[in-house]
């Protein structure tokens, strides 16, 4: 049984982060005019809304900060041009992030809508749920 388009894109989308796709290789997935806001959470409590250019730069950012990242999809759910799906993320800090050492297991749970146009993301919403962030959670 075939898989609708849209999920197949969104999963290859998240095995390419997982990756560490960055630049050309990573635009490839977004409409031109994307947006992706990401919800306010305990890494960025206000929330962050960023364009396209804003997505790749802060992807080229983030290879400093993580090291390696999985992305472990639970639940997709496809309807129309909309993709939900249940994640849980992992990303191991590459260098110190406040009292967390390099080698820092990381954890969120993730809940993502992608909304799809001419069979790219034109929009993405995620909602982060990050277990604790001290040195008790994953030492």
């Amino acid at each position: 049984m075939s898989q609708h388009p849209n999920i197949e894109t969104a999963l290859r989308y998240h095995q390419a982060v997982s990756q560490g796709a960055t630049g050309e290789e990573l635009a490839r997935f977004f409409h031109e005019e994307v947006v992706q806001q990401e919800f306010p959470n305990s890494l960025f409590p206000d929330g962050v809304r960023r364009d396209l250019a804003t997505v790749l730069k802060d992807s080229e950012r983030g290879q400093q900060v993580i090291s390696q990242q999985r992305f472990e999809v639970h639940n997709t759910v496809a309807a129309n041009d909309v993709v939900a799906l249940e994640v849980t993320w992992t990303g191991t800090l590459a260098v110190p992030l406040g009292d967390l050492p390099a080698g820092h297991e990381l954890r969120a749970h993730i809940a993502v809508f992608l909304e799809f146009r001419d069979g790219k993301i034109h929009a993405q919403r995620n909602y982060d749920c990050y277990e604790r962030l001290d040195r008790a959670a994953g030492t």
